[in-house]
Formats: structure tokens, C-alpha cells, sequence
């Protein structure tokens, strides 16, 4: 069975942020068979306490995964997460829109998406989205008779209903045609400028071979 990488971006900044990505990303994983293992950036060794080896070490995770799941909640996105995301489309890379939030946002009309239309409109990209109250309600209803089921019960519903949306999308974006349309000088070109132009560092970190090593394993996968 072949396995891919997903780069599961999003916010780590407090304990809400860390245990959710983390029990997502382990339903996903579980939920799929091993279909699909996610990279989180919050359980990335780190070298140093430099910001620009944090940067450069996401960046290159980014590069080498197969597909990426991007956190997209918030009355204004994580920038850290646009970022990411940006570099992904910029490598055509498949990519999974997440929005649990169920607050209207952002500044497109009201068919639109609930974030800035800038980060709208990109091939290769499904949308996930729902409201994350009424779901959570739901799976605390179903928990059964009794007020004294554990957490855990209700939390592996909730999670593993997400979990099986996110695969669904995951499934039917990685089959999309990739935009570089098997143009192997192309590929080659962008795929090393994106090693390049993140300057301090990231090329070095990268290495040699890197490049190389990424594009074979993509397209052995046949992702490019």
C-alpha cells in the first residue's frame, strides 16, 4: 500500500491548538488504514531556538510532503498557515482546506469562502468546512443514557467524523491532474527556485539531492 505525507498546518500556539491537531491528525491516520500519515510541525525536532531554522525547517517539510491540510479557521487566518500554504500551491501540491469555525469571515460575497479571497480560487484544492459547535453537540448527544460518559467516548466520535471528511477530500484531490501537466523541465525549474528563493539557509538545510529525491518520490506516487 502506498502511504502519503500531509503536511497538517495550522495554529500550535496554545493547548487547544496542540491537542487538536494532534487528535486529528492521529484519527486521519488511523481512519485512512495507513492511507495517509500527517507531519505536524509541532512534533518537529528543533535544532535550535532560531525563528529562521523553525521557518526553514516547516518550509522544507512543506516541500518534501505529498499533500497538505491547511487549518483554515479564524475571523482572520494564521499568516504562518497562508504562508505554508502559498508555497504548497506554488509546487501544485494537492492540498485540503479545513474551516470548523462557524463565524462568517472574510470578503467575498455570500457564496464565497469565509476567509480572504486571496487565498480562494487555487487548482488542486478541496474545501472541508462545518460547524464546529453543531458537530460537537452531536457527538456529545450520542454518547448514550447517563451523564457520566468519559470525554474520551464523545471526542473519538467527533474526531473521527472529521477525520472521515477530511479523507474523503483528501482522496479526491491527490486524483486532480497536476497543473504542471508532466512538463519535467518545468517541474525541475520550480521545484528549485523554491529550494532558493526562501534565502537564509533554507538551500543548505535542504541539500543536495533534495530536489531531486522529492520530485522522484512525487512522482513515483503519481502526484506530478
Amino acid at each position: 500500500m502506498t502511504t502519503f505525507t500531509v503536511y497538517f498546518a495550522g495554529d500550535l500556539f496554545d493547548h487547544k491548538h496542540l491537542a487538536g491537531n494532534e487528535l486529528l491528525a492521529g484519527a486521519v491516520d488511523r481512519r485512512s488504514g495507513g492511507r495517509y500519515a500527517c507531519v505536524l510541525p509541532q512534533d518537529l525536532e528543533q535544532a535550535t531556538g532560531r525563528m529562521v531554522d523553525i521557518r526553514n525547517q516547516d518550509l522544507m517539510q512543506v516541500m518534501a510532503c505529498d499533500l497538505g491540510l491547511f487549518n483554515f479557521d479564524g475571523t482572520d487566518l494564521d499568516s504562518g498557515t497562508v504562508v505554508e500554504f502559498m508555497m504548497a500551491k506554488m509546487l501544485d501540491i494537492p492540498s485540503v482546506l479545513l474551516r470548523s469555525d462557524f463565524r462568517a469571515s472574510g470578503d467575498q460575497e455570500r457564496e464565497g469562502d469565509d476567509w480572504n479571497l486571496m487565498c480562494s480560487f487555487y487548482p488542486r484544492s478541496r474545501k472541508v468546512q462545518f460547524n464546529a459547535m453543531a458537530w460537537y453537540q452531536e457527538a456529545r448527544r450520542d454518547r448514550g443514557p447517563g451523564d457520566g460518559a468519559p470525554a474520551a467516548d464523545w471526542t473519538d466520535r467527533l474526531y473521527n467524523r472529521m477525520a472521515d471528511a477530511v479523507i474523503e477530500a483528501l482522496d479526491a484531490v491527490r486524483t486532480e491532474p497536476s497543473a504542471f501537466g508532466g512538463d519535467e523541465a518545468r517541474i525541475n525549474t520550480v521545484y528549485a527556485w523554491a529550494a532558493r528563493f526562501p534565502g537564509s539557509g533554507f538551500d543548505n538545510l535542504c541539500g543536495r539531492g533534495f530536489v531531486e529525491k522529492t520530485i522522484e518520490e512525487k512522482r513515483r506516487k503519481g502526484l506530478l
